[in-house]
């Protein structure tokens, strides 16, 4: 009896979430920082005179 594919396919799991593990905070991060610049650029063009309401 093979183990084989059973040990391959844990480490094939094992990749694929040490992969989301490592790419998941910088994908939060980005997310969160574009919320900011939109956030600013939303607060500068309310304070700037004749923007539209």
């Amino acid at each position: 009896m093979s183990y084989r594919n059973y040990v391959i396919a844990a480490y094939a799991v094992f990749a694929v979430m040490l992969l989301w593990d490592f790419l998941a905070p910088k994908l939060q991060l980005s997310q969160a920082l574009r919320a900011i610049r939109l956030q600013r650029r939303r607060d500068v063009a309310k304070r700037k005179p004749g923007a539209n309401a």
